[in-house]
């Protein structure tokens, strides 16, 4: 587990794929591993308080902020409601897609039982409106690194629009991914897929300052943070 930032308030850490950000007690889970190292930096010996205002979902890897008091939390958890907090992803898709640039526009729904959500026709009982930007950055190894900033805060969001617009994730084979990514895994709770989120962009809950934090790619990534800053090349 990577440190992003820290202070008395806040702490943002790297979360590797595909460890869970929550779960149960006895489960490896990111929140377990920073109370552990809350626990130890600070010589803490009772209950450590972690507020949890968003998650990652098991196979994406990247940037998760954490609450470190509850008024923090409240405040953070009000950001992300009212989608203050500008979240950049990286991932890479099947294919290369037709336009450099864009937005994707679907209606998406939950689908409970299966813990998944899916396309529908507009207007749908139960479906919400989904707005992703998207921008190639180059093409890669099995198809294009693309960045991607959600507009709303769906469930799946960018791994269904990416594989309803003909470019799924790769790894992703919930989502129609055709092509394994990352390390061999036995289970298919521990495949990771080609997506990262790279950096959210906060006001930090008690300064009111604008915070952005960066996670570095996973060295299994066939493209490095330095191809990344150097867009368009192929």
């Amino acid at each position: 587990m990577q440190i992003l930032y820290e202070d008395n308030h806040c702490l943002a850490v790297n979360k590797p794929a595909p460890l869970l950000t929550q779960g149960p007690p006895g489960i490896p889970t990111l929140e377990a591993m920073a109370k552990d190292y809350l626990k130890e930096k600070y010589h803490k010996a009772g209950y450590v308080y972690l507020g949890i205002p968003h998650r990652l979902d098991r196979p994406v890897s990247g940037v998760v902020l954490f609450a470190r008091s509850t008024k923090a939390a409240q405040r953070l958890a009000e950001q992300f409601r009212a989608r203050q907090v500008v979240k950049v992803y990286k991932g890479i898709v099947a294919g290369y897609p037709e336009h450099s640039e864009g937005i994707w526009q679907d209606w998406l729904r939950k689908i409970k039982e299966a813990a998944r959500s899916e396309i529908v026709p507009e207007f749908s009982d139960g479906a919400k409106l989904s707005l992703l930007r998207y921008r190639v950055l180059q093409g890669c190894a099995g198809g294009a690194l693309v960045e991607f900033r959600p507009e709303t805060g769906r469930m799946h969001q960018i791994r269904l629009q990416a594989s309803r617009h003909g470019h799924p994730i790769l790894g992703d084979v919930s989502y129609g991914s055709q092509a394994s990514f990352g390390p061999p895994a036995e289970l298919p709770r521990d495949r990771v897929i080609a997506l990262h989120a790279h950096s959210l962009t906060f006001l930090h809950p008690i300064r009111y300052e604008p915070i952005t934090v960066t996670a570095s790619l996973p060295d299994y990534w066939p493209v490095s943070a330095a191809e990344i800053e150097r867009p368009g090349e192929v």
